[in-house]
């Protein structure tokens, strides 16, 4: 390398890498202006490495005066990035004491990789990959941009451009962008980058658009930024949709209870009212008012108890359906309120039943008596002939009801996993047809009740026509109760991943398969999760690496792309739900409206949740002080079942512990 050409990349690197370091160095208000210099006593290395890491490197010498205290610094700070698994070749105290200008460039480089660009080997060559193939996917559609490595590809300005365009095509204006103005086009995309985006700018105009060949390490830099960046709002925008789905889906099962609540209490009360009417209802001692008490009587059997049969039905299936949904969800079953659960409603139904069988009863013994003289009847039908056929309707009638209400509590009664629930439905829809059969017989020996000119069965209460209706409540019960199951069971399985996602992760996963085992190594893995955008911390990434390949040194293709689908999809499960809440909070143990609203949940579904989620009484962030602050995990603990605790959980900011295990990896934003 000509020596001309090697000063160039070491100024660039000198100044990016400050940039670099000043912008970890912000949150203490200090500044390093000479990067050989100002890290020679090792009091600025060390505030780095606490920067980066949020860990104390212990006791140091604040001002250093002697040399041997430069030397104890430097040390300590070395030590401690060797402690983190990171090699250092050739790189002692001296070496930062003295200002080894190209020693110090090669640790800061180091830092960054580490730092910046996570989960890399020690040569950095897998994060470099990654990197690159993120690049090279998210420019993939524009036909002036070919993003080949870090140098060239990357001179006018047009792969910045379309990076911002792909992700923020509200900034930019890509086609209509003079393609022949390398360095109007890279200004702009720095500054929107900046400005919009908070992306700091490590890069000057001319250390990329005035040379043939960029420092590759330069730009490697800056670009991780862009993909952090990125990273992190396709994070939280995922997390806010989830979050707005969730609420959309829940505010069904939320009107679905206030519904059945309602309805529930309704009934019970005109079931109570009615038998209260016929506890205080007398006879005037005429003929002609007993007639009229039956016709009445007969009315109200043929309309208001055929209304009170369908909603009785309807509020079974109805609470059926919001345990069901909620179970979905994974969430706390839904109680009624005492007063009304379904067995209230089978004790007072029960209680009609007796009271309509005593009513009709009195009705007819009350006609009887007044009739004058029985008719000439037929000398083939005697009366003991009409009781016999009244004990029969009466006995199929009574044995085909209680089949009827067995069927529909069995029905509403149903919990557990849908598919179980959905195995026990088509079971009921299996007996239905000998139902069919049996109503047939009951409708044979009622015409005989008609020829025998029978109007009134002391031993019943109901008629063929009633249980018909009956009949057919529950057929259509079933018919509702397997459509909503198999929702449940599309909703459930169903994933958000389209066949060119999948195309996708295959590529990625092809690619970094290098000795095509049909599997991932660690580091290769890593590399693919990066080039996919999908950024942990180092412990997390191992973490997840083990999980991932059932405790093995290498994962699978079908181990990848379940995983994929884990962190993808939308699971619909109340832990996916606290988990995106947390990262629309980023990490904190409340949310704003802000944070929703920068997760562009829409303001409808906003609205909805600051009128549910209790206030957040614990401790704050002072950027959020004044602000309302609403208590998310209160809020999910409440709908989340009962489970026993989970130790590993991670705790939020205030260190409180998510209600339920984390069944998605969280995507960290990679920024220290």
């Amino acid at each position: 390398m000509a020596f001309a050409e090697q000063q160039r990349w070491v100024t660039v690197q000198q100044k990016t890498f400050t940039k670099w370091l000043n912008t970890k160095l912000e949150a203490r208000n200090l500044e390093v202006k000479d990067l050989v210099q100002d890290l020679s006593d090792g009091v600025m290395l060390i505030h780095l490495l606490e920067c980066l890491s949020s860990e104390s490197l212990g006791r140091y010498a604040a001002k250093p005066k002697l040399r041997v205290q430069r030397f104890e610094n430097a040390n300590l700070a070395l030590n401690f990035i060797k402690s983190r698994g990171i090699q250092l070749t050739n790189t002692g105290a001296e070496d930062v004491v003295d200002g080894n200008r190209k020693i110090i460039l090669g640790l800061i480089w180091t830092l960054i990789l580490r730092f910046t660009i996570n989960d890399i080997n020690e040569e950095g060559m897998t994060a470099k990959e990654g990197l690159l193939l993120w690049c090279q996917r998210k420019t993939a559609c524009y036909d002036e941009v070919d993003v080949r490595d870090f140098t060239a590809s990357w001179n006018d300005g047009l792969a910045f451009c379309a990076l911002l365009d792909i992700h923020r095509p509200d900034l930019i204006d890509y086609d209509a962008l003079d393609k022949s103005d390398h360095r109007g086009n890279m200004q702009m995309a720095f500054d929107i980058a900046h400005r919009e985006i908070g992306i700091p700018k490590l890069l000057d105009i001319e250390d990329v658009c005035d040379v043939t060949k960029p420092d590759e390490r330069s730009l490697m830099t800056y670009i991780a930024y862009w993909f952090h960046a990125f990273s992190q709002m396709e994070k939280v925008e995922n997390a806010g949709r989830r979050v707005e789905k969730f609420v959309n889906n829940m505010q069904g099962a939320w009107e679905m209870q206030s519904a059945y609540e309602r309805r529930m209490a309704a009934l019970l009360k005109a079931i109570r009212t009615q038998v209260e009417s016929w506890q205080l209802a007398r006879f005037e001692g005429t003929y002609a008012d007993a007639k009229v008490q039956a016709a009445a009587f007969a009315s109200y059997k043929r309309g208001l108890k055929r209304e009170w049969v369908a909603e009785k039905s309807e509020l079974a299936t109805l609470l059926g359906n919001i345990k069901t949904k909620l179970g979905t969800y994974r969430l706390r079953p839904y109680e009624p309120p005492t007063e009304l659960r379904l067995e209230v409603m089978e004790m007072e139904w029960s209680n009609l039943a007796k009271s309509e069988m005593a009513r009709g009863q009195l009705i007819n013994e009350t006609i009887r008596e007044y009739v004058p003289s029985p008719r000439q009847e037929t000398k083939l039908i005697r009366e003991s002939i009409k009781n016999a056929l009244r004990k029969s309707f009466a006995d199929k009638a009574n044995d085909f009801a209680l089949a009827l209400n067995t069927m529909q509590l069995a029905i509403s009664g149903l919990e557990g996993d849908v598919e179980d629930q959905l195995h026990h439905v088509r079971r009921i829809a299996d007996n239905l047809p000998p139902l069919d059969a049996y109503l047939k017989n009951i409708e044979a020996v009622d015409i005989k009740c008609q020829e025998a000119n029978i109007e009134e069965n002391d031993f019943t209460t109901y008629t063929y026509d009633e249980l018909c209706y009956e009949l057919s409540l529950v057929k259509t019960s079933v018919s509702k109760k397997l459509a909503f199951l198999e929702n449940q069971m599309v909703a459930r399985n169903m994933t958000n991943l389209t066949p060119i996602q999948l195309e996708e992760f295959e590529s990625v996963f092809r690619h970094f398969d290098r000795d095509d085992t049909n599997s991932l190594a660690e580091l290769e893995f890593s590399a693919a999760l990066a080039s996919l955008g999908l950024v942990f911390s180092e412990d997390e990434m191992h973490e997840y690496f083990l999980a991932t390949s059932n405790g093995r040194d290498r994962v699978t293709f079908e181990q990848f792309i379940r995983f994929m689908v884990d962190v993808t999809e939308d699971q619909n499960t109340a832990e996916q739900v606290f988990q995106s809440f947390r990262e629309v909070a980023d990490g904190k143990p409340y949310v704003t409206e802000m944070d929703l609203r920068h997760s562009l949940v829409p303001d409808e579904v906003i609205e909805k949740l600051v009128e549910i989620i209790p206030i957040h009484t614990g401790p704050d962030m002072q950027a959020d002080r004044g602000k309302p602050q609403y208590d998310y995990i209160a809020f999910m603990e409440k709908l989340i079942s009962n489970e026993p605790p989970d130790q590993s959980r991670n705790p939020g900011a205030n260190g409180r512990q998510s209600p339920t295990k984390q069944t998605a990896p969280t995507k960290l934003n990679g920024l220290h």
